[in-house]
């Protein structure tokens, strides 16, 4: 960590010295990714999201296998503030759970959710509900139930079709909340 004395003696340096300086205190997101990486290793808990804004507003989202508590997220907030040095560079710090109706952003979210109802939107529009039934790393497929009257049927029922997408072919896949 850099302290105020080898900041001003830094700054003596001339602009080359701030720069790399300057540098060296920048928050990343690579930064608190790895610090996240290395809290949440052997826990059942995962990085979904990091965001730093400008103004260096640091915003974590995680998830868990089985549930985030708020002790859980104050413990990784303190772990994160610990790590990093607010006389060098200010900042503001929110760590939370991915919601509910938050967007699956990562694999793991995709895999923990199989089986689950979800809802697709695809980057052309369409919007398909259905059971998510299998993520890899580079794509996702979801069984789409439908009532049709198909030729030889005295009525509709029911026929699944299993839709695959590339992860880069939607623009959203959100769990949904069924209250039976």
């Amino acid at each position: 960590m850099l302290n105020f004395a080898s900041f001003k003696s830094k700054c003596e340096g001339g602009f080359a010295s701030l720069l790399q300086l300057y540098i060296k205190a920048m928050i990343n997101k690579e930064l608190i990714e790895k610090l996240l990486q290395d809290k949440l290793q052997n826990t059942d808990c995962f990085l979904v999201d990091v965001t730093i804004s400008s103004d260096n507003n640091i915003v974590v989202e995680i998830d868990s296998d089985t549930a985030v508590n708020i002790d859980l997220c104050v413990e990784i907030s303190r772990y994160i503030e610990s790590h990093l040095d607010r006389d060098v560079e200010d900042f503001e710090l929110e760590v939370g759970s991915a919601g509910l109706t938050s967007p699956l952003k990562v694999l793991r979210q995709y895999k923990k959710n199989i089986g689950n109802e979800v809802e697709v939107l695809t980057k052309d529009g369409r919007k398909i509900k259905g059971i998510l039934s299998a993520a890899d790393e580079t794509s996702f497929s979801v069984d789409e139930t439908k009532m049709l009257k198909k030729e030889g049927d005295k009525r509709k029922r029911p026929y699944t079709e299993t839709l695959c997408f590339d992860y880069n072919q939607v623009k959203y896949t959100k769990y949904i909340i069924n209250i039976k």
